[in-house]
């Protein structure tokens, strides 16, 4: 990890979990991560929709320049790496293996901004299928930010929190899931407070 965001938001994961796998959802305190809240999401472990974001903070949807809340998170990928991607959400929830996604994207006409993803499991009545939280970021906002989305982002790597490397699934690098890889919303209350209502 090199981003203070990913280390502040994997540390307050780690403590919260105590020893387990993964801690629960419902253990997720806002006020606790109030400093990386604009940058942080929740993601439905909902592969057939793309694993879309439930919440996304604020400087999370600046970045991509759209509302993330229910927009797939695939989408926010070149088509080339999404099945890497995938196969990276499925170990983080099968394994309950915490991930750490470098990557870079390039709009038109400007230069390559790098973006680092954290990707953290959470557990719901014991199984880690369920959410997945994490926190995406850049070393430093460049001026366009806000006025144009930085995607579809390419994926650089995969690894662990201690830098280990991460296969995407079963032992399989992302390069060889088929990824061409060289290797302001309001959060009022629980986080997952409207989790069951519907929508809008």
């Amino acid at each position: 990890m090199q981003l203070a965001i990913s280390r502040e938001l994997y540390a307050y994961w780690d403590a919260l979990r105590a020893g387990r796998s993964a801690p629960e959802r419902n253990d997720i305190e806002p006020g606790a991560i109030r400093g990386v809240l604009a940058d942080t999401f929740v993601l439905d472990f909902d592969a057939e929709s793309g694993f879309p974001f439930r919440i996304a903070g604020s400087r999370a949807n600046a970045l991509f320049g759209t509302e993330l809340r229910g927009l797939s998170f695939l989408e926010l990928w070149r088509v080339a790496d999404r099945q890497a991607i995938k196969a990276i959400l499925q170990r983080v929830a099968n394994e309950a293996e915490p991930t750490v996604l470098s990557a870079e994207a390039r709009p038109p006409g400007l230069d390559s901004l790098k973006i680092e993803t954290i990707l953290l499991p959470l557990r719901h009545h014991g199984s880690t299928h369920s959410r997945i939280l994490g926190a995406i970021a850049v070393e430093a906002a460049p001026y366009w930010v806000g006025l144009i989305g930085a995607g579809p982002a390419r994926l650089i790597s995969a690894s662990a929190p201690n830098g280990a490397k991460s296969p995407a699934a079963g032992g399989t690098s992302p390069a060889e899931c088929g990824s061409s890889v060289p290797a302001t919303r309001s959060w009022r209350g629980h986080l997952f407070g409207w989790r069951d209502s519907p929508r809008t």
